[in-house]
């Protein structure tokens, strides 16, 4: 976990900060420790959603990737050119995906990742839909929240199959 938070560290010296950097420093090794990568889960890239803000005179594009590990898991990743958009900015996204998505599971997790920070979602399906989310973990917080990342990440893999 400090190799990976000492490559993304070094990787916000260069910007920017693209997704397939983001991917290979942070999320990937994150995921193989996890073991996501290993039976039940597998990965299916869904359907990346373009989004941009106007920030005075510059116009900052970014981009949402969607990544289901399972039926029960989905991570959305968030590519900016800046610094400019929270993790917060693909709930509304990954809400909407998984509630779309042909699944009968009564509970489905997510994670939101812009490489530096994350968020998990818990989606109750129902009538109506209720989901919570848990604290942003940062990477550039005071100690490696990316140990509390994993953590949680083993808890979902466990739970996910109960």
């Amino acid at each position: 976990m400090d190799q990976i938070k000492a490559g993304y560290i070094n990787l916000r010296n260069y910007p920017p900060l693209l997704e397939n950097t983001v991917n290979t420093i942070v999320l990937s090794p994150l995921l193989f420790i996890g073991k996501f990568y290993l039976p039940p889960f597998h990965v299916k890239l869904e359907k990346s959603i373009e989004i941009e803000t106007q920030d005075k005179q510059t116009i900052i594009k970014g981009r949402i990737d969607f990544l289901l590990l399972n039926q029960k898991f989905w991570v959305t990743v968030i590519e900016s050119k800046q610094v400019a958009y929270s993790v917060e900015a693909g709930l509304d996204q990954i809400l909407a995906y998984i509630l779309a998505a042909p699944q009968s599971q009564d509970v489905v997790f997510g994670m939101i990742t812009s490489g530096g920070s994350f968020m998990f979602i818990k989606l109750l399906k129902g009538y109506p839909p209720r989901y919570a989310t848990s604290d942003i973990f940062d990477v550039r917080n005071r100690g490696n929240e990316l140990y509390n990342v994993l953590q949680i990440l083993k808890g979902i893999s466990q739970l996910a199959f109960a």
